[in-house]
C-alpha cells in the first residue's frame, strides 16, 4: 500500500512509521505545520507540538528511514476546527478536548481525505490505539491499545468507521514507551529521548486561562453558594469548568472548613456556583447525536464509559441512544457539558458522544 505517515516529530510517530516502512508500504513523511508563532518569546523551545523544531525533528527521523518527506500547511483549517471551536467552547461554558477536535476535523478528516485525494492508500499515526478486523468483513472495529498507560482509543473514538478503515496505527501493540523508545534508539532516531508533549500545542506556554483571556471578551461575576449567598468575585468565566478548584477568589472559607470546587457555571448571568466535591457527582450523562466506530450501542446496553482523556472507565447503561444517555453505575465526579463520552464494550471503542448535560 502507499501510505501517508503523519510525522509529528516525536518519537511515537517516528517509530509508527518506521514499523509501515518494516511492513512493506511505500510510505511518505508529512509534518503538518499547524499552528504558526507557537515557539515562545526568548527561543526557549515551546511546550507543544507542530513547532518549526519538531518539524525539523521530523525531518531527521526521516531521513534515518530513508522515506520521503514534506511539510503541509493545514494551519487555517487548524485555525478554524481546533482553535476557534476550542475558543468558543469556552466562551461558551464549555470543557472541549482539543486532540479529540484535531483526530476529528483534522488528522482523519482535512490531511486523510488530502491523502486520498493524492493516491494514498492509508494514513499511518503513532495513536496508541488498535485496529481489529471485524468478523463480518466491515470495516475494522477500534480497540484499546496494549499498554493502558498509555492508550489513545479515546481521543479516536470520535472517528467514524469508513475514516477507521483508511487508518494504520502500528503501535497498538506495543507493550509499553520504554519499548518504543528503545526501539527508536535501536534504529538510530535522534528522537529516542525527546519528552512526550503533555499539553495543548497551540498554547506554547500552557497556561490556557491566560490563553484565553487574551482573546475572549472579560465578563466579571459573582462566586454564589448553592443557597444563592454571594462568597466572592471572578474576572469571567472563560477558563474556568466545572470541577476546578483554584483561582476562586472566595471571601470567606466554609462553614466545615471544606475546600469548594465549581459547581456550574453561567455565561448569561456570570455567576458561578460553587460547594462540596460531593455535589459534583454525577450519574446520569446525556450527549448530542452519537458516532459510532462499529456497530451501534442499543437501549439496555451494558457498557464501558470514559470521560476524559485518562479517566477511568465506568459501568453504565445505556438508556436512549439518539441523542446518547447513559445512566452511570456509581456517580462519576466533575462531568462537564463539552466533554467527550465515549462508550467501550470491553477493549472494543463503541462510540461516541459531546457531553450536553450531567445530573
Amino acid at each position: 500500500m502507499r501510505v501517508l505517515a503523519a510525522m509529528s516529530g516525536g518519537v511515537d510517530s517516528a517509530v509508527a512509521a518506521a514499523r509501515a516502512v518494516d511492513a512493506g508500504h511505500e510510505v511518505v513523511g508529512v509534518h503538518l505545520a499547524l499552528s504558526r508563532g507557537a515557539t515562545p518569546a526568548g527561543g526557549a523551545r515551546a511546550r507543544g507540538c507542530c513547532t518549526v523544531e519538531d518539524a525539523g525533528d521530523a525531518r531527521r527521523a526521516a531521513d534515518v528511514l530513508g522515506i520521503p518527506f514534506y511539510v503541509w500547511d493545514l494551519s487555517e483549517r487548524f485555525a478554524a476546527d481546533v482553535v476557534d471551536d476550542f475558543t468558543a467552547e469556552y466562551a461558551a461554558g464549555r470543557t472541549p478536548n482539543p486532540c479529540v477536535r484535531c483526530n476529528e476535523r483534522v488528522k482523519f478528516a482535512a490531511l486523510l481525505d488530502r491523502a486520498l485525494a493524492l493516491g494514498f492508500d492509508a494514513l499511518a499515526t503513532g495513536h496508541y490505539a488498535r485496529l481489529e478486523p471485524d468478523a463480518a468483513g466491515g470495516p475494522p472495529t477500534l480497540h484499546r491499545a496494549r499498554d493502558a498507560a498509555k492508550d489513545q482509543s479515546y481521543v479516536l473514538a470520535v472517528v467514524p468507521p469508513h475514516r477507521l478503515a483508511r487508518a494504520l496505527l502500528p503501535l497498538g501493540d506495543a507493550p509499553a514507551k520504554a519499548d518504543v523508545r528503545a526501539e527508536a534508539a535501536g534504529r538510530g532516531l535522534a528522537v529516542a529521548d525527546k519528552p512526550d508533549s503533555h499539553d495543548i500545542c497551540f498554547v506554547p506556554d500552557g497556561d490556557a486561562r491566560a490563553w484565553l483571556a487574551q482573546r475572549v471578551p472579560s465578563r466579571p461575576g459573582l462566586v454564589r453558594d448553592e443557597e444563592g449567598a454571594v462568597l466572592g468575585e471572578h474576572d469571567g468565566v472563560t477558563g474556568l469548568t466545572v470541577g476546578q478548584r483554584r483561582g476562586l477568589r472566595v471571601g470567606r472559607p466554609a462553614a466545615d472548613g471544606r475546600p469548594r470546587y465549581v459547581l456550574s457555571l453561567s455565561v448569561v448571568t456570570g455567576d458561578v456556583v460553587v460547594g462540596p466535591a460531593e455535589r459534583l457527582d454525577r450519574t446520569v450523562v446525556t450527549g448530542g447525536p452519537p458516532t459510532w466506530t462499529g456497530p451501534p450501542a442499543a437501549v439496555g446496553d451494558r457498557l464501558g464509559a470514559q470521560l476524559r482523556a485518562h479517566g477511568a472507565e465506568a459501568a453504565c447503561t445505556v438508556t436512549a441512544a439518539d441523542p446518547l444517555e447513559v445512566v452511570l453505575d456509581a456517580p462519576v465526579r466533575g462531568v462537564a457539558p463539552g466533554q467527550t463520552l465515549a462508550l467501550y464494550d470491553g477493549t472494543r471503542v463503541v462510540g461516541s458522544a459531546t457531553v450536553e448535560a450531567a445530573r
